[in-house]
């Protein structure tokens, strides 16, 4: 195996002729053969999480919103604010790692979709949720 490689364990059966018998599938970035060869999924570091969920939380505890939604895809990962889960986010922050260099790799879009901020780290970019959260106390 290479050093880019996934391995990913089945249980071991128990039951059957081969009780011993260990089953694995194993992904590798380099080997053409594999669906998930080139597709990289872009998704959300553990710090940054903390960091969005401190400002859901406060704003949850206000009665403000009420949901949220992450996805993930090859180009971007996306964490979306609800105030109710059946309408259109009110807010999404978006994680799109290919504008770091140009733009910043975070922004927050507002419910109509326009940029409300962005920047290359998302501490600076959730500050925008600080004037929400003063208001809220008033």
């Amino acid at each position: 195996m290479s050093t880019g490689s996934l391995v990913i364990p089945f249980p071991k059966i128990t039951s059957g002729p081969k009780k011993a018998a260990r089953a694995c599938i194993v992904l590798s970035s380099n080997s053409p053969a594999t669906h998930f060869s080139n597709n990289l999924v872009v998704s959300f570091h553990r710090t940054e999480l903390n960091q969005i969920l401190f400002y859901y939380g406060s704003m949850v505890s206000k009665g403000e919103w009420r949901d949220y939604a992450i996805n993930t895809g090859s180009h971007e990962a996306v964490f979306s604010i609800f105030r109710h889960s059946s309408e259109q986010p009110l807010y999404r922050i978006e994680k799109i790692p290919k504008l770091a260099n140009k733009q910043g790799a975070f922004r927050v879009l507002g419910l109509d979709g326009q940029i409300l901020k962005r920047g290359k780290e998302l501490g600076q970019v959730l500050k925008i949720f600080n004037k929400k959260i003063e208001d809220c106390q008033k």
